[in-house]
């Protein structure tokens, strides 16, 4: 029986990686872009694991059902959060990537099983 999650990135969770990645260079330079991917995949690959992964928090404060994974994970440096929500299927759904300076909720979309 295969005991991992599948992890799905709503399109919004590509671009956000796509901007943090390409802000990232820009500011810092293309290694410490491929360094902060490099980051950001991890914490996403964690998720494999299930919701019940060290870090994960419940954050019903954002909205029922939703999750947080800090990147800055195993020695790793970062500012965002993955923010995500698990189905009963033993799918993760991956809604966001967002700075942890930001208000959360407001960038949450509507529909929360919003992927592809």
């Amino acid at each position: 029986m295969n005991l991992f999650w599948h992890v799905r990135l709503a399109r919004q969770a590509e671009q956000d990686l796509f901007d943090i990645v390409s802000w990232t260079a820009k500011n810092f330079g293309d290694h410490q872009a491929e360094y902060y991917a490099e980051t950001i995949t991890l914490a996403i690959e964690a998720l494999h694991n299930g919701p019940e992964t060290l870090g994960i928090k419940a954050r019903e404060d954002i909205g029922s059902g939703i999750l947080t994974l800090h990147v800055a994970r195993h020695g790793r440096k970062g500012r965002h959060f993955v923010v995500f929500n698990a189905s009963e299927k033993r799918v993760i759904n991956v809604l966001r990537l967002l700075h942890d300076s930001m208000d959360l909720a407001r960038h949450l979309p509507e529909d929360k099983d919003q992927t592809h």
